[in-house]
């Protein structure tokens, strides 16, 4: 059994869909960080395993998944539909084969999918996750994949939107393989909440920062 993270916040409108696609041995987790639209019971519907998160914040909801985890293996994906789960084994699979510790989904947008300003501040943060972890990575994917203990050992802090990044910063830091592997990424269901709103945008920016300062 893999056991998939997937940190929610009132998205009623693609969980149901990601549930059900999930691969054969792989279990949603679907952490409900304050949802007022269903997504806690539509997800539990569809045979999700639904974990509740009080304190807001990306990092947070994706910590109280990797505590609910039992699986030695845990993925992490965005709830919002932009990903697909039957390309999960892409990232797994080099986890279990032990030819990488980190690995993430290279994003390959689908037209209109991804908004330019969202594409720019990736890329730009690609370039400095290259030149801070020598690892060959284009892309901060969402979807990625690691073994549970050594997520938990890394000590991750962050709570909000700086958790990915501080990840493959620790990861690179402790001497990890950390791979990259192309997955489709469709255009979400819903308004982000990062690249969604003006306040989003500046908030990521912040966290991100501070993890990047520190």
């Amino acid at each position: 059994m893999i056991d998939v993270v997937l940190p929610a916040l009132n998205e009623a409108g693609a969980i149901a869909r990601l549930c059900t696609l999930m691969p054969s041995g792989y279990r949603a987790i679907v952490v409900d960080n304050g949802s007022t639209d269903g997504t806690a019971e539509i997800a539990a519907a569809a045979g999700a395993t639904v974990v509740h998160e009080d304190v807001r914040g990306f990092g947070a909801a994706c910590f109280a998944g990797l505590m609910a985890a039992s699986a030695e293996i845990v993925c992490f994906m965005d709830a919002d539909g932009s990903l697909d789960p039957r390309e999960l084994p892409l990232v797994t699979e080099p986890i279990m084969g032990g030819t990488a510790r980190l690995m993430m989904g290279w994003r390959q947008p689908d037209k209109g999918a991804w908004p330019i300003s969202a594409r720019l501040m990736n890329r730009a943060l690609a370039v400095e996750l290259r030149r801070r972890t020598h690892a060959p990575l284009h892309d901060l994917g969402p979807m990625r994949a690691a073994r549970r203990q050594d997520l938990i050992d890394l000590g991750i802090r962050d709570r909000r939107f700086g958790w990915p990044l501080e990840m493959v910063l620790r990861a690179a830091n402790e001497g990890w393989t950390i791979g990259e592997v192309p997955v489709r990424y469709a255009a979400r269901i819903g308004k982000s909440k990062v690249t969604g709103t003006v306040r989003g945008t500046v908030r990521t920016i912040r966290d991100m920062s501070r993890v990047l300062a520190a």
